[in-house]
């Protein structure tokens, strides 16, 4: 059993120092940017593994890692330690926790560079923003393409690349077997009375199309973005609503904060962002986060208490 007190133990756990399964020894949770460390940083890692540790360095779910079997007494030391390669602990809590992304960046179905979006909202909103205190934690994930690998509709704020691609008709030859129709992943590109169509409502917006027809009837496309809010995983699954548009990348490091100013006005002290949706109802919320209304009331309302739900 710990010697270490329960109100110790609380503390270290905001730190992101969390409590083993031994009550004896503890984890020390290392803030990534959505995974990304330097072969400097590993190298630190290793060695702090090793001299504060059991060894091992194990790996989250949302990209960070994890240095078991610390002793109480070499928390403060570790810290210090991999602070030389600008690291720190952390990730726990009732606010924004740190980004995650696929590997858009380098995948060839990635339509836009992931990092780099992600690196820009852990910087604007984890590291500027982690000291408020939310009603509940804030998940942030940024996909590259519609496979939604790093699955951004179950997460608070989800952010799914899009290359919206547009058939240029005068440029078509009518080909007997059309590269754009065979290509398409979801069938939305038929052609019917020997004219190309694609079907709006089936088109994911993938862009395996473009560059696909040999006369150049499918545009180069246009870069955006769609988004879901309110998605969760765990003991209560809850899909994040689609916002039915597609956005750029200045309206959604806009909608990311006033999502977070939303939530944290809004919801109860202890309530998930999807519940509040759901009870609230979408089209308010969307409404609410779409205009900029609520940034008027930025300070005032990131300096107010939680709201708390009435019995």
């Amino acid at each position: 059993m710990n010697k270490v007190s329960a109100v110790e133990i609380k503390r270290l756990k905001s730190m992101g120092v969390l409590e083993n399964n031994d009550r004896v020894h503890f984890s020390a949770r290392i803030i990534t940017e959505n995974g990304v460390l330097s072969s400097r940083q590993l190298r630190n890692l290793s060695e702090a593994a090793e001299k504060f540790g059991n060894g091992k360095v194990s790996l989250t779910v949302r990209l960070t890692l994890e240095l078991p079997g610390i002793k109480y007494e070499n928390v403060e030391e570790l810290r210090n330690y991999i602070a030389k390669e600008g690291m720190v602990t952390g990730g726990t809590g009732a606010n924004v926790r740190p980004v995650v992304a696929c590997k858009g960046t380098v995948c060839t179905f990635g339509l836009f560079d992931t990092q780099a979006m992600a690196k820009e909202i852990h910087r604007n909103f984890y590291e500027k923003y982690n000291d408020v205190i939310l009603p509940h934690k804030f998940k942030i994930a940024v996909g590259g393409c519609p496979n939604n690998c790093v699955k951004p509709d179950l997460n608070d704020f989800g952010i799914v690349g899009q290359k919206l691609a547009y058939f240029n008709e005068e440029k078509c030859r009518k080909c007997k077997k059309c590269t754009v129709e065979t290509t398409c992943p979801m069938g939305a590109a038929k052609f019917i009375d020997g004219v190309l169509n694609i079907d709006r409502e089936i088109c994911n917006n993938c862009g395996r199309c473009l560059e696909k027809c040999p006369f150049g009837a499918m545009d180069e496309g246009t870069q955006g973005y769609k988004i879901y809010i309110g998605g969760r995983w765990g003991k209560s699954i809850r899909h994040g609503s689609l916002i039915n548009k597609i956005f750029t990348k200045q309206e959604i490091m806009g909608i990311i904060l006033k999502t977070i100013l939303f939530f944290k006005e809004n919801a109860f002290k202890g309530e998930r962002f999807g519940s509040t949706i759901d009870r609230l109802g979408l089209k308010y919320v969307q409404r609410e986060i779409l205009t900029d209304e609520i940034l008027k009331r930025k300070d005032e309302i990131l300096q107010a208490p939680l709201k708390i739900a009435e019995n």
